[in-house]
């Protein structure tokens, strides 16, 4: 038998939040509406599905999710497909990447069908054990949307399928994947979407918006006093111990580049100066589509100019961006030993910042987060970013971004781009954030940087406006009432 229901640690309760000044009122509006909503759905069972327990942001909203609907007497369990088919996560990653626009059309796929198909009939068979006649299953993404048409062979059920991923213009690559993915669709009566822009023809009469959300109470997303941030730093090697600390060093340390090409902990050859210099940072799983390359060229390019046509400059911005570092953090390539693409991407970094001068190398931190353990993972996050003058997302393609909203949360200015339909449902330019229109143009990276480093009044005036957006529209709050009304919907 495949897959299993995941069980999930405690986390904070809906009374926890209602004691926060700042989130009473959201939270306080969530248990109203649910208040309405809970005994329509009384004697079902909600079924959350996807494909992973821990990485992603479908892995980390769902266990605020499925804590807070239960609370709000809405009986809800989740449950991960599981496959030992190499084949199988081949190809959905190759879905993945088609939904972007990019990579080799499925043209003759019925192989790849047949292995896609088969991995989900195996899945079912265990997940059909556990439904009960009008319970409703929410299917997120395309691993599992298959299950849907085998489970509703045996059991009458309600269908959800919540794709958290798209593209907002077609090509060849992304009509061949939907497709290979229309003849499932007839087995949802309804479907999500993160944008407008991402809905196929076929979904369109029965499509739903719902943002993504983040839990504010998170170890990812949590305010951390000035202790517990520095702790975090010095106990994962992100910054060189300043004195003894309460907590003892994490098992596993995030492990940084070095100038010969290998990884050692991150505090060598020396601090990153995480809490005293000027910090750009991304943070992202290592994909083509995170914009990477361009990223790391256009902080060089930057630095460059401080050699060239900077020096009329103002000491103070000369010194600024002289002093200016840039992370590039993602998850330890021990943990995606499954994940070729990902190896390949590091590998590719790995050459690219090997052959940079020594005096940008030193600028440049590239770091891999152990991902053993999640919580130690989330809490890392969060003081990287808090310790951050500017986040980027420099996608080229973005199904939502979370890491947006995360920095957005913690009033910490974000540069993304136009072309990422994510970043652009949560910023407005000049407003919320900063968008270049190029993510591959180094000169455009190279450009924003410098404006937002040196522009101290823009950025807190980013930062302030984000936060808020971010508090009104991307908290588990809004999210939660707009899946209850969803589910009252489809019930009735």
């Amino acid at each position: 038998m495949s897959g299993n229901l995941v069980e999930i640690p405690p986390r904070p309760s809906l009374t926890e939040y209602e004691a926060i000044a700042h989130l009473a009122p959201a939270a306080e509006a969530l248990r109203a509406h649910a208040r309405e909503v809970a005994p329509r759905l009384e004697g079902r069972t909600v079924w959350m599905v996807n494909s992973t327990a821990q990485g992603g942001g479908v892995a980390e909203m769902l266990p605020t999710m499925v804590t807070l609907l239960n609370e709000l007497g809405v009986d809800t369990r989740w449950f991960v497909i599981e496959s030992d088919e190499e084949a199988f996560f081949r190809l959905t990653k190759r879905i993945h990447n088609l939904i972007h626009g990019a990579g080799d059309p499925l043209i003759d796929a019925s192989e790849e069908r047949a292995t896609y198909e088969e991995v989900n009939r195996d899945n079912a068979r265990t997940l059909g054990l556990l439904l009960r006649d009008g319970d409703v299953l929410v299917v997120h993404d395309p691993q599992p949307m298959p299950l849907a048409g085998f489970l509703r062979e045996h059991c009458d059920i309600h269908t959800v399928w919540r794709c958290h991923i798209g593209l907002d213009e077609e090509n060849e690559a992304t009509r061949s994947v939907w497709d290979f993915l229309q003849p499932y669709a007839p087995d949802y009566e309804r479907s999500v979407f993160s944008a407008p822009e991402y809905v196929p023809s076929y979904f369109q009469d029965r499509a739903q918006l719902i943002y993504p959300a983040i839990d504010p109470l998170s170890r990812k997303n949590r305010e951390l006093h000035i202790h517990s941030l520095v702790g975090i730093l010095a106990n994962s090697a992100l910054t060189v111990v300043p004195g003894p600390v309460v907590q003892p060093p994490y098992q596993h340390v995030a492990q940084r580049l070095q100038v010969d090409g290998n990884w050692s902990p991150a505090v060598l050859p020396a601090d990153i100066g995480l809490l005293i210099r000027p910090i750009v940072t991304q943070i992202s799983r290592w994909d083509r589509l995170k914009g990477w390359l361009p990223l790391m060229e256009g902080f060089v390019q930057l630095k460059e100019r401080l050699y060239t046509t900077y020096r009329s400059r103002p000491a103070l911005e000369r010194r600024r961006l002289a002093q200016a570092r840039l992370v590039m953090a993602g998850p330890d390539p021990a943990s995606i030993s499954d994940d070729p693409e990902g190896l390949e991407v590091i590998e590719e970094l790995r050459a690219a910042y090997v052959a940079l001068d020594d005096e940008f190398k030193h600028d440049i931190a590239m770091i891999a987060l152990p991902m053993q353990d999640p919580e130690a993972n989330a809490l890392m996050v969060n003081a990287i970013q808090r310790a951050s003058t500017v986040v980027v997302q420099n996608s080229i393609r973005e199904g939502f971004g979370l890491t947006v909203t995360e920095a957005m949360w913690k009033r910490i200015p974000v540069l993304s781009n136009t072309r990422a339909v994510g970043p652009r449902q949560q910023m407005v330019h000049a407003c919320d954030g900063w968008l270049i229109d190029d993510p591959e143009s180094p000169t455009q990276i190279a450009d924003a940087l410098d404006y937002l480093l040196n522009e101290s009044r823009e950025r807190a005036a980013l930062a302030r406006t984000a936060q808020r957006r971010a508090h009104d529209n991307f908290m588990t709050f809004s999210q939660l009432r707009s899946w209850l009304g969803l589910l009252e919907e489809i019930v009735t």
